[in-house]
């Protein structure tokens, strides 16, 4: 059976600017969710998976985050300084990748969270994940059933789980949940500075390696004030 990435990237770097003004004066990757950090939920995570090192980028509050993370030993924290300049998700992971190291690794937003189904979603993505045919595999949510989401979706995937990201008019059915399984070759070539692993997404679209699977259980986008609430009931509801 497949195992999880030893290895996983947590991006908590963002401003968090749609989070305020909670985030005037913490990092939103510390923003408690039912009684916990929202980056701690996604280390916790990534621990219960048998992920041995992680690797978080900083730049925003930079120093409240280190200094909440000397304490934690697993998953193992390396800090991936980006107080000089912010470089976006993708440009982020491409400063990190000596840390990282070269097998795939998981990529995870430090805000995003959901609610396993039978299954750990950390499991089925590595039994899914297959290097030979992707250099991404997305975790997905259905638009439908997630909460805090009122987006026009990301993603239509075919039933061989290739993806295709929606038309500017379009609706498409499936949100990125901000987990991933990628393989470091995805990043050769990769633009200098600042940009967004979108880029990247669409080159590996382009040559029929960008895959997704869909997520069991329930996702939950905790982009705002307001969607701590709706998150909390759910996690509440489900703890039942």
């Amino acid at each position: 059976m497949p195992t999880v990435p030893r290895t996983a990237m947590v991006l908590a770097a963002g401003l968090g600017e749609r989070m305020r003004p909670l985030t005037d004066r913490m990092p939103k990757p510390l923003v408690p969710v039912a009684g916990k950090p929202l980056l701690d939920h996604v280390l916790d995570r990534l621990a219960a998976a048998g992920v041995e090192r992680a690797v978080v980028n900083v730049h925003y509050l930079a120093g409240m985050i280190e200094d909440h993370l000397n304490g934690r030993t697993a998953p193992h924290i390396v800090i991936s300084d980006e107080r000089a300049a912010l470089l976006n998700t993708g440009g982020g992971v491409v400063k990190a990748l000596g840390s990282i190291g070269g097998e795939p690794f998981i990529h995870v937003n430090a805000d995003t969270i959901w609610i396993d189904g039978v299954k750990p979603n950390l499991d089925r993505l590595a039994e899914a994940f297959d290097p030979s045919s992707m250099d991404a595999l997305l975790l997905l949510a259905p638009v439908a059933a997630s909460i805090g989401y009122s987006g026009r979706g990301d993603f239509t995937m075919t039933p061989d789980g290739r993806l295709t990201r929606r038309a500017e008019r379009q609706i498409a059915p499936f949100v990125y949940a901000g987990v991933a399984i990628l393989r470091p070759e995805l990043f050769h070539g990769a633009p200098a500075g600042a940009f967004s692993l979108n880029t990247l997404f669409d080159k590996a679209e382009a040559t029929g390696r960008l895959h997704g699977l869909r997520l069991e259980g329930v996702w939950m986008h905790v982009g705002t004030p307001g969607a701590i609430t709706e998150a909390e009931a759910a996690i509440a509801a489900s703890a039942g």
